[in-house]
This record gives C-alpha cells, structure tokens and sequence, in this order.
C-alpha cells in the first residue's frame, strides 16, 4: 500500500494476476515463534533473546559498514555480516539436531587473524566512545555485541551450547573495539580517556 494523503491509501505491488507470499502468517499473534528442533516456544524464551540481538547486531553492522571507506575494515565487516547468520542458525537448533550450520574452531580463528590486522599498539584505560560517525557506530555495534554475548551466556547457562558461539562472540566485541580504535588513528583523533570526576 502507498500512503497518498491522511485518509487515502493506494494498494500498489505486483500487477494483476501475480501472487506474492505474504510477510505474516498470524502464528505469532499470541507470543510464540517457531525454533528448529523445537516446535513452537515463547517469544521472552532466552533462546529468542539472543536470535534477536545477533539481528540486531547484524543490523548495526550493516549501519556501521556505511560509513567506513577502509577497504580492509569493510572487507571484515561483510565477512562477520556473513558469519552471524551461522552464528543464528547454531543458537536456533538446539545441540543434537541435524543438518544445521555451527560456528567451528575455523570460524573463531579467522576473528582472532582479523584483530592481529589492526594493530593498535596497548591500551591500558578505556576510551569514550565519541567522534566522527564512523566512530561512534563501530562503539555501538561493539556495545551490541557484548549484549549478544550476555544473552548467549545466560542461555549456555540453562541449556547445552556449542562453546565456540560463546568464543566467537566474545572476540567480535574485542575485534570491534580495536577496529574502532584503529578507525580513531586513521582519523588522527586524540583517544579521550574518562576523567571519572565527581
């Protein structure tokens, strides 16, 4: 639909004839989604938390990915774009079922090969995480991340989880730190520490 006016929309889409698959089947009406291996569970199940802050993550890196013109950096970010969807699909199957993709050690390394490519030397405090745009999206992609990571643990807790979800997140949020970092010498930004005045 076309929204022409305050009282008037236009049915618009595929013309006459066409079919097209529609985007709601009402089953999650009543606060159920479906999760493989599992049938039907709760939208609050801790499970579904975590799905949806990896799609919200992944959103932000999308945002994220706008902004930065560094070849290098881009060419990570689509890769981890990639790799979250594995990540998704290992948290929805429970351990046991069959035919889902899994986050492996493989997977984890290439994270860890990825921090070692963006050199920042030590850092010993943390930075305020402000600046240019580019800047500021990798920090909060980076906060998202460790959110991710906090839902994937509460889960570990309750139910079996392939371990390297837990790792793999775990350095996403380190590799998004460091980038942002990186990104704040290559814009010959002072790094601003937090004074901690009362």
């Amino acid at each position: 639909m076309v929204h022409r006016g305050p009282a008037e929309w236009v049915p618009c889409g595929p013309a006459a004839g066409e079919r097209t698959a529609k985007l709601y089947t009402r089953r999650g009406d009543t606060g159920t989604t479906a999760l493989l291996g599992r049938g039907r569970v709760r939208k609050d199940d801790p499970r579904i938390e975590a799905l949806g802050a990896i799609d919200e993550l992944n959103a932000a890196l999308g945002l994220a990915l706008v902004s930065q013109k560094e070849g290098k950096l881009r060419e990570v970010f689509m890769t981890v774009q990639n790799d979250l969807f594995t990540v998704g699909a290992d948290l929805a199957a429970p351990s046991g079922t069959r035919g889902v993709p899994r986050v492996d050690r493989d997977v984890v390394e290439r994270l860890e090969v990825a921090i070692e490519g963006f050199d920042v030397g030590e850092i010993r405090e943390f930075v305020i995480p402000r600046g240019s745009e580019a800047l500021v999206r990798l920090h909060w992609a980076r906060a998202i991340a460790r959110r991710a990571e906090r839902a994937a643990v509460a889960l570990a807790s309750a139910e079996d989880l392939n371990p390297e979800v837990l790792r793999y997140l775990n350095r996403l949020s380190s590799l998004l730190y460091q980038m942002a970092v990186w990104v704040q010498g290559r814009e010959r930004r002072k790094r601003e520490r937090p004074s901690y005045r009362r």
